[in-house]
């Protein structure tokens, strides 16, 4: 044990903390979606490869070998969307928003506007954009480039505007675009009893890192979608404390709960 102390480098403490830092963001970044499930299924089928050799099932075992033989190219082309996600976030820009106060005004607008077109029964589509650029999207929808504001926002949603159908598109304290067009989720195990509105939210945020929030004109149900995982029957309280555990620093959001915004009505 001393020897080993002794051939011990800072240069291998250092390597070890890079390495179970890189394993704790992809742990971080693939919780709660798809690519769980694909991890454990490839987990069985490396289980399956190692049983079949000791019980010597040799025609499963080559098969299997010859499948696991590429490994690598089986990952990049099963977790691509995850892969370019976690690119995107390399280096990432300064915080969102500039101060608290940007902060909380932003997200109070917005959070009043999902509470009265959840009581008005009006559907939308609101997607906040965080590090990876909605450029593509944006071309497909109506320019606005507009300061965010409640009343704003339930202009576009007004059944009776051109653009209520498509997603406003939000970066940082200004509305970008209205109209967006997105691109439906592709996984086969969403309920299909999920609307067109539900089913772009998943797909835009299986490709990005924005935060979609979807209120349905059917139930007044109030929904978020992030990571492709999508989160139902959301209650305003809820919703004001996911938003601020992802918009917010941790000491901001200490000092905001001194002052109950999270519990206001």
């Amino acid at each position: 044990m001393l020897d080993l102390l002794k051939l011990f480098r800072w240069q291998d403490a250092v390597d070890i903390f890079i390495v179970s830092y890189i394993v704790y963001r992809i742990i971080i970044m693939i919780r709660g979606t798809r690519a769980v499930q694909m991890l454990a299924g490839l987990a069985v089928l490396i289980g399956v490869y190692f049983g079949a050799r000791e019980l010597e099932f040799f025609t499963l075992y080559w098969l299997l070998g010859t499948f696991l033989s590429s490994i690598f190219l089986v990952i990049i082309i099963v977790f691509q969307r995850d892969i370019r996600r976690a690119l995107t976030q390399v280096g990432q820009p300064p915080p969102f928003f500039k101060s608290e106060e940007a902060a909380i005004h932003v997200l109070d607008e917005i959070i009043l506007s999902v509470q009265t077109l959840s009581k008005r029964k009006i559907g939308a589509l609101i997607i906040l954009e965080r590090e990876t650029g909605l450029k593509d999207y944006l071309e497909s929808g109506h320019p606005i480039d507009a300061k965010l504001s409640n009343e704003l926002l339930l202009t576009l949603f007004n059944p009776s505007s051109l653009l209520h159908d498509g997603g406003v598109i939000i970066h940082k304290d200004r509305i970008s675009t209205a109209g967006c067009l997105l691109p439906l989720t592709k996984n086969p195990y969403v309920s299909k009893h999920l609307g067109t509105r539900h089913r772009a939210a998943i797909g835009l945020s299986e490709e990005t890192d924005a935060v979609v929030i979807i209120v349905s004109e059917e139930s007044r149900q109030i929904s978020i979608a992030e990571h492709g995982v999508l989160t139902q029957n959301v209650d305003i309280p809820t919703l004001r404390l996911r938003l601020a555990k992802i918009f917010l620093p941790e000491e901001h959001r200490t000092s905001i709960w001194k002052k109950n915004w999270f519990t206001k009505s």
